[in-house]
């Protein structure tokens, strides 16, 4: 592998005190970061994050700095002063902003050094017009990143970007976390799955967040009962929506069919998605880590079909892609998927692909691709 010999700074709200997609996302990027064979280093700072937090990233090549306070207010004016200290005193290479409400005071420094910098966006954060500082903060990065095409097309729409300026650093899975398997018979009995064609969702069930599809997916069991009688929809998530989503099951006769498994934790995801005959999440995602997951445990997949998705599933290539709010479309694709007569629906085959294209090796790849290239920009502005 070629060297970047280099010094990057990270800058992030916050890693460890969350859980959530773009949090999962960043834990890869330090994970790919630590296993590049480089000279570079890099410091992470990290607003909302504390000393306290779990982190199994911190060695010699990724140092971290917590800023996390009692106001969140005096917690931004010391990771300010300790950024413009950090930059005036070590000037890194590249800074790499990590959320866009970082994007207006890493720019005013970076811009006052000639440091170049660039900003990472993951979805609906950068999908509507954005404030003033904060758009011409992404037109005056040498770079910008994001996971999906969607996700590139949306921001670049919503604030005049440039799409040739955004690169494309997707989701991984690990291949070794998420693996094929039975389906566990303490699972299966605990829900009463018996005998059962087991559709699956994971996701929030917030108000806020109807996108997700579980609604559509209820609509759609009447029509799948027809086919499959012994069909189940297993919902894994937790949320102020879920009473509205039982009523629906119960209003349309299904709620025998619809189990709540409530909040999983992640170390128990992969045992649950063993349960799975089919992964359905008819959403709107900026990319959707969770198709990856399901692919690589080699259960086949349903998503929307306008929106990021369109990346892990290659857009169609490797699932299922219908209208995402079409309960219509989303009960004849189950049906498909259930009668297993299609190459989407062959384990093995589906989590080499995932693997393939997404894995971690993948991702590292790409991520050593990225920070070379984001090097080369920066030597070239410096040589303007």
């Amino acid at each position: 592998m070629n060297q970047v010999a280099a010094n990057h700074l990270f800058v992030f709200l916050e890693i460890f005190s969350l859980e959530g997609g773009i949090q999962s996302y960043v834990k890869d990027i330090f994970r790919a970061y630590q296993g590049l064979n480089e000279t570079g280093k890099a410091d992470v700072f990290l607003l909302r994050d504390s000393p306290d937090c779990v982190n199994p990233f911190a060695s010699e090549n990724l140092k971290f700095h917590y800023f996390k306070s009692d106001s969140p207010q005096i917690g931004r004016v010391k990771m300010a002063l300790a950024l413009l200290r950090y930059l005036l005193q070590k000037r890194p290479q590249q800074v790499f902003c990590g959320h866009i409400k970082l994007a207006g005071l890493i720019q005013t420094f970076c811009q006052l050094l000639g440091i170049p910098y660039t900003v990472l966006t993951y979805g609906k954060e950068v999908w509507e017009p954005l404030k003033n500082q904060e758009r011409r903060a992404l037109a005056s990065a040498s770079g910008i990143w994001t996971i999906s095409r969607y996700s590139r097309d949306q921001a670049c729409a919503a604030n005049g970007i440039d799409p040739k300026k955004v690169q494309m650093l997707p989701c991984a899975i690990d291949g070794d976390k998420f693996t094929p398997g039975d389906k566990a018979p303490e699972l299966v009995e605990k829900y009463g799955l018996n005998n059962a064609k087991v559709l699956m969702t994971v996701a929030r069930l917030w108000s806020g967040d109807i996108y997700k599809g579980v609604d559509v997916t209820i609509r759609a069991l009447p029509q799948i009962i027809q086919v499959f009688p012994e069909v189940k929809y297993l919902v894994i998530g937790r949320g102020d929506d879920q009473p509205r989503l039982a009523q629906l099951a119960k209003d349309l006769g299904v709620s025998d069919r619809v189990i709540f498994a409530g909040f999983v934790p992640t170390e128990a995801l992969m045992l649950h998605y063993r349960l799975a005959d089919a992964y359905i999440m008819p959403s709107q995602e900026g990319f959707g880590i969770v198709y990856l997951e399901a692919m690589a445990c080699g259960i086949p997949v349903l998503s929307g079909d306008d929106d990021g998705s369109a990346d892990p599933l290659q857009d169609g290539k490797l699932g299922w892609r219908v209208p995402h709010r079409n309960p219509d479309a989303v009960a004849a694709a189950c049906i498909e998927i259930l009668q297993g007569n299609d190459q989407r629906c062959d384990g093995k085959w589906l989590r080499e692909q995932a693997i393939a294209i997404f894995g971690i090796e993948a991702f590292q790849q790409r991520l050593q691709q990225m920070l070379q290239s984001s090097g080369v920009r920066s030597q070239e502005s410096e040589e303007r």
